[in-house]
């Protein structure tokens, strides 16, 4: 191995392709520095903008159409070739499975072709690592992952050392922002949608519930939330025929505030347990789409300063999908001596903590969460 390891990382799990070119120390920590030579995502938000939502078979074609095509700009943007590169990193799930599979078999060939070796990266382990990548945190820290389809707080300990202390038990945060938006009449995605037009409403105007604060624990639901703001939109379109701009902007930004609530009090709790254990640098970090909210963040920012404790959120372009976050797990991997074979399987359903039960049920195919 030699002074440094440079990985090119694949992301394809929903609605982004990503390719992406890290490069790092050869050492066993974040200490030894990263760089993200390049980054390069394709989203397809026109592609499903008639349909109020991501369509899973679009979703998968353009993938297979664009892998290479992303591919070949991050590598031109890294001003390097194949022969620079040190192992293949992609994201083997959890997610829409055709996507999955798509970026699956293109590392597979790629990686073949290329005689390097191969490495399956779990999504949530990208978001979860992030804070190494972008600021060198040492283990252990805290972590809020909270996006589209996924909500958990997350002790880290390693880089596949995950212990869950609670997440959601139904819609995940960035699902009932999409969800919303839909009900609103507002374009997708819908969590930027929501928060532009949560500026100028009264978040006190609409009582909406804080689900699951009268119970102890870190879980979260935020599936009632989503019904309040139906029967709250309802009961102000019916007398006078439709919602009025304010009116919208009144329903975002209660919204908005009774899931920042409920995420603040939740994480209270998550960095009461997580304090306890006595981190000699104590770390709270935040990943994941809803990351994004400038709301959240400033509430979030707050609550851990109060507690003596730095807060961490990435820069808001590795907040959403990404493959620099796949290509720095493929690090984190790599020194570990993890390597995959060409049996690698494409999974819908991949939990991080594998010890802890599943929160939301379990199919055929797995845990859920």
């Amino acid at each position: 191995m030699g002074q440094t390891i440079t990985i090119l990382g694949l992301e394809s799990s929903c609605d982004d392709t990503a390719a992406a070119v890290v490069r790092a120390g050869s050492g066993a920590g974040p200490e030894t520095g990263a760089e993200i030579l390049s980054s390069v995502v394709e989203g397809q938000v026109a592609l499903h903008a008639g349909f109020g939502g991501v369509v899973p078979e679009i979703a998968a074609r353009a993938h297979a159409e664009r892998l290479d095509l992303c591919t070949e700009a991050a590598l031109a943007a890294a001003g390097i070739g194949l022969d620079a590169i040190d192992a293949v990193a992609v994201t083997a799930g959890p997610g829409l499975i055709g996507g999955v599979l798509s970026g699956v078999m293109f590392a597979k060939g790629l990686a073949a072709g290329a005689a390097l070796p191969l490495i399956g990266v779990n999504h949530l382990a990208g978001h979860a690592l992030t804070p190494r990548l972008t600021d060198g945190v040492a283990f252990p820290y805290l972590m809020l992952l909270v996006s589209g389809g996924h909500c958990q707080f997350l002790l880290v300990r390693g880089a596949d050392d995950f212990t869950r202390l609670g997440g959601t038990i139904d819609d995940a945060p960035g699902e009932a922002f999409d969800k919303t938006a839909k009900l609103l009449g507002l374009p997708q995605p819908g969590g930027p949608a929501v928060e532009a037009e949560a500026r100028t409403g009264d978040p006190a105007r609409f009582a909406f519930p804080r689900p699951l604060l009268d119970r102890a624990g870190c879980d979260l639901s935020f599936s009632g939330l989503k019904t309040a703001l139906l029967r709250a939109r309802d009961a102000v379109a019916a007398p006078q025929g439709g919602l009025t701009r304010a009116d919208r902007a009144d329903l975002c930004a209660g919204f908005q505030a009774a899931v920042r609530d409920v995420l603040v009090e939740k994480s209270r709790r998550a960095l009461a347990l997580y304090l306890a254990l006595g981190p000699a640098d104590p770390v709270f970090a935040v990943a994941g789409g809803v990351a994004a909210n400038a709301s959240l963040r400033a509430a979030l920012t707050d609550l851990a300063t109060g507690l003596g404790v730095r807060f961490l959120a990435p820069p808001l372009r590795l907040c959403t999908d990404n493959a620099a976050m796949i290509a720095w797990a493929g690090v984190e991997r790599f020194r570990m001596g993890h390597r995959d074979g060409m049996d690698l399987a494409a999974r819908p359903r991949w939990p991080l903590d594998r010890r802890s039960p599943a929160l939301n049920g379990s199919g055929r195919k797995g845990p859920k969460s």
